[in-house]
């Protein structure tokens, strides 16, 4: 079994790529007509986690050849796959269903550095919250005024979108951001959080859109509708904790483990009867111990045993036909909880979060992820 710690908490970075659209759910009356979700307390647009868990166990279902295990309910639920094991499961209906938590917990996407047309060309704006958030500390700046990076050049005034500032003394230098590209390095602006939350609001893409009639292909009379979204090139960061209680994650070389003590089990072996007790479940309700074996109780060891070897090796030839080996994929065989999710979200690069996909929103690229705590 893995002697790894229980708790770790992986914190991505993460870029749009496209205009991203996580609605908040009908009409509203107000600057859009369809907005999108923001903090309570700050008023910043965010991405929620339940948006992209979603996602992510859809993708890392599919790149694991368990498209059966992608959706909310209908999944297998055994103790062998690995999307099963790290989103969670609903199996069967009715008084047969069984549910079992996941051991990952994925954060909401938050701003870090949002993209602002100025004077200067674009720049990336941010905020002493948005950076401490971050654990980069100790960032200060005027109440009006913003702290430019040495790569800007600017004159005495900068406009971010419709504001003006003035540019506060002194350059902006950062440490903790080695990993975002040289070009937006060079170009961050460091404002007040009060000034962050007007910059980003007023700086968000809209768009507008008209529903089409399916029947005629046209139009609907009346039915334009304007929507929000957080634009391209917005830099975002997130948190996923993983709490592997269960310490069983079913990696291809753990697989090949179970394999090879289930091969020659008896039923008075107590490290086999562990295996399906406490990762398979198959044997929960025989509450006696191992060395009484009244009743059934071989025979319902054997067919346990059995079960258990059928599903590793269907397991094996999945991990196997996987879509998982290209340039940026570690090797399958030692994957963990974490590498399930990094999986997911490479593939959002792709195929995106949230809503309007069709018009071109939602691609999200990873940039880095890295241990914290």
């Amino acid at each position: 079994m893995s002697t790894k710690p229980n708790f770790q908490t992986h914190r991505y970075l993460l870029q749009t790529i496209d205009p991203v659209h996580i609605g908040t759910g009908g009409m509203r009356l107000g600057r859009v007509d369809n907005s999108i979700v923001r903090e309570p307390g700050t008023r910043l647009p965010k991405i929620p986690g339940t948006s992209l868990s979603g996602a992510i166990r859809h993708y890392a279902a599919y790149r694991y050849g368990k498209r059966d295990c992608a959706g909310q309910a209908g999944h297998c639920g055994r103790p062998t796959c690995p999307i099963c094991y790290t989103f969670g499961s609903i199996s069967g209906e009715g008084e047969q269903q069984k549910s079992f938590a996941g051991v990952v917990s994925i954060g909401d996407a938050r701003i870090l550095l949002f993209p602002v047309y100025s004077m200067a060309g674009p720049v990336w704006v941010t905020s002493p919250s948005a950076l401490e958030d971050l654990s980069i500390k100790g960032q200060t700046v005027s109440k009006d005024k913003a702290k430019v990076a040495s790569g800007l050049i600017t004159h005495e005034y900068l406009n971010l979108g419709w504001l003006m500032v003035a540019k506060e003394s002194g350059h902006l230098e950062l440490d903790g951001l080695s990993d975002l590209p040289d070009p937006v390095r060079k170009r961050i602006v460091l404002v007040s959080d009060k000034v962050f939350s007007q910059v980003v609001n007023s700086n968000l893409e809209v768009r507008t859109s008209v529903s089409i009639d399916p029947e005629t292909g046209a139009a609907n009379k009346g039915a334009l509708f304007t929507y929000e979204a957080i634009p391209r090139a917005a830099f975002l960061w997130m948190d996923v904790v993983v709490d592997d209680y269960r310490r069983a994650f079913p990696a291809y070389d753990e697989l090949e483990g179970w394999k090879k003590i289930l091969d020659d089990a008896k039923a008075s072996d107590a490290g086999v009867f562990d295996i399906l007790n406490r990762i398979g479940g198959f044997l929960r309700k025989y509450a006696a111990p191992v060395n009484n074996k009244s009743g059934d109780y071989e025979k319902d060891f054997g067919n346990a045993r059995v079960k258990m070897l059928g599903y590793i090796q269907e397991e094996k030839t999945q991990y196997k036909a996987a879509t998982l080996r290209d340039k940026r994929w570690k090797n399958a065989e030692t994957d963990t909880p974490a590498d399930v999710v990094t999986a997911g979200l490479e593939w959002a690069e792709h195929l995106g979060i949230g809503g309007m996909g069709t018009r071109g929103f939602g691609r999200i690229r990873m940039i880095n992820c890295h241990k914290v705590g």
